[in-house]
């Protein structure tokens, strides 16, 4: 089955292709430069974990690398490399990710890598044990920086029941308890044709291309069924707070609302909310251009008068309902409740007052170029095409800008006062304290 989306300006349509086996493939053809690149999408994620194995689609992520009966430990690296590529994988709440970005002529070489890992992985006990301190060391060294526990402690707050709170590196405790079969066990459950999507942007002829994909893929068995992820976060009734006391240097504030998924009508206009508190931030998985943000709300409530040295807001694109969050740090001396009333009132301001023509067309400017820098190149592409397809519909990048030109000021005042209620907030106060743990919050 096979169907084509174009929308008049694009560079090519995205094709998308079923296989027998249940395989999404997308195509779309870029001929600027002898360039493609290859990726395959896997839904699996934090949101598809449970107490006692969180953190292991980021471990399965790391294994990934570790060889083949085909291929050695290492051999993916040095092949790409050798052929003048780069690669990389990553994980998420709601996917896992593998890429190859190399000379147009040598995509052969990441068709048969990730049609080969896909069912052929081999998770050696001595691997799995050196990747073990590895991932430990890993999630040992984000807890050095203040700001992790907090947002930690703010999520697991802000969701009861929702896998979302538990975040994507896991609990140390199961990373010390997880196993060589738990590890196999996620990997065939969650790796298969029918929970994947493979996503290929360059200089390619889509047919001839289409036609090597299904010769690698198309042989490889379906899978079985993939376990649903049931639990919905039900709505939150009251306003929750958490303190985190630990060494740092110095206090940060976080605010997190219930919000809902990229599915919603009101996914943009909460991008463009978030545009009008922080400016329009980089968008696309390398970065692209640099932050807009210094004639933001936020950034000229807080920065400007010296409050604090950073503050920004995020509003994530996510399969199930998440979190618009405001992350403040603050300066040597500035209390959290001076900061705390500061943010309530920019909040409140939205939630009242309407946006004024001015500012809300400098927002919509900003996203426009921000997408812009994150579409350059075949890798980008590929990244916006795949994570928007596992999360809802590759068909929203090209509708992107249809979808943010349909969004008023009106639009933005109503999702203010729907979703940034005091009732819907969690509110999380770092305070540093001295290695004796005392501390007291400002």
């Amino acid at each position: 089955m096979t169907s084509d989306l174009s929308t008049a300006g694009t560079i090519a349509a995205t094709r998308a292709t079923t296989l027998p086996n249940g395989l999404t493939v997308l195509t779309r053809e870029m001929h600027g430069a002898p360039i493609a690149t290859f990726w395959v999408w896997y839904r699996v994620g934090a949101r598809n974990e449970v107490p006692g194995i969180t953190g292991i689609s980021h471990w399965v992520e790391h294994m990934m690398f570790k060889g083949t009966p085909k291929r050695a430990a290492g051999e993916i690296f040095r092949g790409v490399n050798k052929n003048g590529g780069t690669l990389n994988g990553f994980t998420w709440l709601d996917y896992t990710a593998y890429y190859e970005t190399l000379p147009a002529d040598r995509l052969d070489l990441a068709i048969d890598i990730e049609a080969d890992r896909m069912v052929n992985a081999r998770f050696d006990e001595a691997e799995v044990a050196s990747e073990r301190t590895v991932i430990i060391s890993e999630k040992q060294g984000g807890e050095n920086y203040p700001t992790t526990h907090l947002r930690e402690a703010t999520a697991a707050a802000a969701f009861r029941i929702h896998p979302y709170r538990q975040g994507v590196i896991g609990y140390l405790s199961d990373l010390q308890a997880i196993t060589r079969d738990d590890l196999y066990r996620h990997y065939r459950t969650f790796y298969a044709p029918n929970n994947a999507i493979v996503v290929a942007v360059g200089d390619f002829d889509g047919d001839d291309l289409l036609g090597r994909i299904e010769g690698a893929f198309g042989p490889l068995p379906g899978g079985g069924d993939v376990p649903a992820v049931r639990p919905v976060e039900p709505p939150q009734e009251g306003e929750r707070r958490v303190i985190v006391r630990r060494p740092g240097p110095l206090p940060h504030f976080l605010l997190a609302y219930h919000v809902p998924a990229v599915d919603s009508p009101d996914a943009f206009p909460l991008l463009v909310l978030d545009t009008i508190l922080s400016g329009a931030g980089a968008m696309g998985m390398t970065g692209g251009g640099a932050s807009l943000g210094r004639a933001s709300r936020l950034y000229r409530a807080l920065v400007d008068t010296e409050l604090a040295s950073g503050a920004s807001s995020n509003f994530p694109l996510t399969r199930d309902p998440y979190l618009f969050s405001v992350s403040v740090a603050l300066r040597q001396g500035v209390g959290l409740d001076e900061v705390e009333r500061v943010v309530f009132e920019q909040i409140d301001r939205l939630r009242h007052d309407p946006v004024g023509e001015e500012e809300f067309a400098r927002a919509l400017k900003g996203i426009r170029a921000q997408f812009a820098y994150a579409s350059e190149g075949v890798t980008n592409v590929a990244y916006w095409l795949g994570s928007l397809e596992t999360i809802h519909t590759h068909g929203l990048y090209d509708r992107f800008m249809d979808r943010l030109a349909a969004v008023g000021p009106e639009d933005v005042q109503r999702v203010a006062r729907q979703y940034l209620t005091p009732e819907n907030r969690t509110v999380g106060h770092f305070v540093p304290s001295d290695e004796r743990g005392t501390g007291e919050a400002a």
